[in-house]
């Protein structure tokens, strides 16, 4: 079987991920127009919909289901990737 990460370790990466999302809601809200930053900032509010319902299976010691956590991963990893060429194109 597989061991999930200790729940500290999940809490920790939720928090940081909140952060990072509540910074980019303040920059986007900020832009005369969102383009690509706006995309991404949809996609991350997707992957963090995903993260709760990650976290709250966590917490109820439930198995994690595989695909959701690779769809989590994906999701996240695509909008960094957007938002990294929206600020290259900056």
């Amino acid at each position: 079987t597989t061991k999930s990460a200790p729940v500290p370790l999940a809490l920790l990466h939720g928090l940081l991920a909140a952060a990072g999302l509540v910074l980019l809601i303040i920059g986007v809200t900020q832009m005369a127009s969102a383009g690509l930053p706006g995309i991404a900032l949809v996609i991350f509010i997707i992957a963090a919909l995903g993260g709760f319902v990650l976290f709250a299976m966590h917490l109820k010691t439930r198995p994690l289901p595989g695909g959701l956590i690779v769809v989590h991963g994906l999701l996240a990893v695509a909008a960094f990737t957007i938002l990294l060429i929206a600020l290259a194109h900056s």
